[in-house]
């Protein structure tokens, strides 16, 4: 191995080691979610999809719900199929327009969040047990802070 990768591999900039700390962390913790909701025999994914219809109201067209969790349009045909089928999601003809679809969560979709959100959120704080509560807070600030300079830069 040459000196210069060598140097770039053992040494990064602060910038690389933060970038991967972040990775690393954040794969972890992701990893202790879905580890919890393997244990409900559910998917994390599917949950994600249930928690950002209910957290617009109930009702979302699929491509802001593509958009909002980072999928193609595609994709999210395929991911809410399994809901729909499950009962969890109920799909109908826009109300203005016709021509579009909108997906809903069902009553039976709600319940399993209600039944299940709870003790995913307290596994989550156990896990973050090991920041104070203001440095949890200062976590989300600085993370906002690089989300908005992160649209800047691309």
């Amino acid at each position: 191995m040459t000196d210069d990768l060598q140097r770039m591999l053992l040494h990064p900039p602060v910038q690389t080691q933060a970038f991967f700390a972040l990775v690393e962390t954040t794969a972890g913790l992701v990893g202790i979610s879905e580890k919890y909701w393997h244990s409900k025999g559910l998917n994390g994914a599917r949950i994600r999809l249930l928690a950002e219809i209910a957290k617009a109201g109930g009702t979302l067209l699929p491509s802001v719900l593509a958009r909002r969790i980072g999928v193609t349009k595609p994709n999210i045909t395929v991911l809410l199929a399994p809901l729909e089928k499950d009962g969890l999601v109920a799909r109908a003809a826009h109300p203005q327009d016709g021509r579009k679809t909108v997906v809903s969560i069902t009553e039976a979709g709600e319940a399993l969040l209600l039944d299940h959100l709870p003790g995913n959120r307290q596994t989550i704080a156990d896990a973050m047990q090991g920041l104070e509560e203001d440095e949890q807070r200062q976590l989300i600030r600085l993370l906002d802070k690089l989300n908005r300079t992160k649209s800047h830069s691309l």
